[in-house]
């Protein structure tokens, strides 16, 4: 099982128009709504990759309540009940290297923790014409001490079944800004592998707990090393504490720092469409190929062959299925020289 932690949940909806006009009023040409925040993104895609997936942080009010009607409908029945063997979850799984894509479906599991106030909603409107996409991104509720002592505790809980865990996004109001530190410190204590996707002061607190992976993109990695080159940042970053150091180049790929090499992984060609959950694919593709024992190599050839499929998927933040498995082989591959810590 993989777990994922996003502590400021969102009800994601997306507005389609024609086209984005500033000042001007517009008919809006299609909507969707889902169960949104960084990790619960990751676990959707893990789930289309079928690993069982179990999600927590924290939901409350009338929009938590339609988020989790959200999730729920998005998790498969499976015949044979929870412990049934299931793709890459089960005693099934697929040789290294082998494109997870011939899987069924996994569930996704509600361990979310129900707060006092209203779980935010984002907005993306998405200009048609363009392709380009407006954020609008409300604040999260104010979460009390109690409820964080219930969600420790909870985490604690789901850390002992834990393949891996992803500590994805940002802090809603009420948590301490080292709370990622402390959720790395508990996974670390439990032997999980931990993965972080966060930015600013958080990420800075939390790379200083020592995960195994941080996943920033360009601008977060300039905000934590001072850098905009990318070798040095990302060799930077690692020095600070984590012991491998992913960094999402946009529309060049992901170079990656670890333990055991230095690769870039590029797509074939550079695309066009929506970016928004191409990092959060990523981090699907990482923490996926972690716990089925792939080589950096092919990690990263997931993770980008998921992200540049993201891009192309005509709905926000889904992967174009298609598009991934023609992407996949033809993701390149180069071998840097070994980092220096």
């Amino acid at each position: 099982m993989i777990l994922t932690v996003t502590l400021n949940t969102a009800l994601d909806l997306t507005y389609g128009v024609p086209e984005l006009v500033p000042h001007a009023s517009h008919r809006v040409s299609e909507m969707s709504e889902r169960p949104g925040g960084k990790g619960l993104n990751v676990a959707r895609v893990l789930s289309a990759l079928g690993h069982r997936t179990v999600v927590t942080g924290f939901a409350g009010g009338a929009t938590g309540t339609a988020l989790r009607e959200l999730l729920a409908g998005l998790s498969p029945q499976e015949p044979g009940g929870p412990d049934a063997p299931h793709g890459p979850g089960g005693t099934d799984a697929p040789e290294p290297g082998a494109a997870p894509a011939a899987t069924a479906p996994a569930p996704i599991t509600d361990a979310l923790v129900t707060v006092a106030g209203n779980t935010r909603r984002t907005i993306a409107v998405v200009d048609r014409t363009t392709g380009d996409t407006t954020q609008l991104n409300e604040p999260g509720p104010l979460v009390s001490a109690d409820e964080w002592a219930a969600l420790l505790g909870r985490y604690e809980e789901l850390l002992a079944g834990a393949d891996a865990v992803a500590l994805c996004g940002s802090l809603p109001p009420g948590i301490h800004v080292g709370a990622y530190a402390e959720l790395v410190r508990s996974a670390r204590t439990a032997g999980v592998p931990v993965l972080l996707d966060t930015s600013g002061e958080p990420l800075r607190r939390g790379i200083a707990a020592r995960p195994d992976l941080i996943k920033p993109n360009a601008d977060e990695l300039a905000q934590l090393t001072g850098s905009r080159e990318p070798m040095r940042a990302t060799r930077d970053a690692r020095r600070r504490g984590a012991h491998g150091v992913i960094a999402s180049l946009g529309p060049d790929g992901m170079l990656a720092v670890t333990p055991d090499g230095v690769w870039q992984a590029a797509p074939p060609a550079r695309v066009l469409g929506n970016p928004t959950g191409a990092g959060d694919s990523a981090v699907a593709g990482l923490l996926s190929g972690l716990v089925e024992g792939l080589s950096w190599p092919d990690r990263l050839r997931r993770a980008v062959a998921l992200s540049t499929a993201t891009v192309l998927s005509p709905t926000a933040g889904d992967f174009d299925r298609a598009a991934y498995e023609e992407l996949l082989p033809r993701v390149g591959i180069e071998e840097h020289a070994p980092a220096a810590r």
